[in-house]
């Protein structure tokens, strides 16, 4: 599966365009996290488990959004756009993934 945040392939003609077709996932980040997350913003630096928890997120979304494609018959999805938010007051990050599924 050809997955690209643009609208077209390059020398791949879309010969279908079979919907839109999306990957959702709600991920919490623990209190240990927050806390060492504060101290990073105090001292300066990366945050690397909240960086770690970002990934993983997007890793979800786009999996869901993927297996969704493939149950259409896609052999690729154009247009990839990723949003980021947070939910709540509780640490909680939602991670989209949306395309376009299309047949080559």
């Amino acid at each position: 599966m050809i997955l690209s945040t643009t609208h077209s392939l390059e020398n791949k003609p879309a010969k279908d365009y079979l919907g839109v077709v999306t990957g959702e996932t709600i991920i919490g980040a623990n209190v240990f996290k927050d806390f060492f997350a504060s101290i990073t913003d105090i001292v300066g630096g990366r945050s690397g488990s909240y960086e770690k928890v970002l990934r993983e997120a997007k890793e979800i979304a786009m999996k869901e959004m993927k297996e969704r494609a493939q149950v259409l018959g896609a052999d690729a999805i154009v247009g990839i756009d990723l949003d980021y938010e947070t939910v709540g007051s509780g640490g909680m990050l939602m991670v989209t993934a949306s395309g376009t599924a299309i047949k080559l």
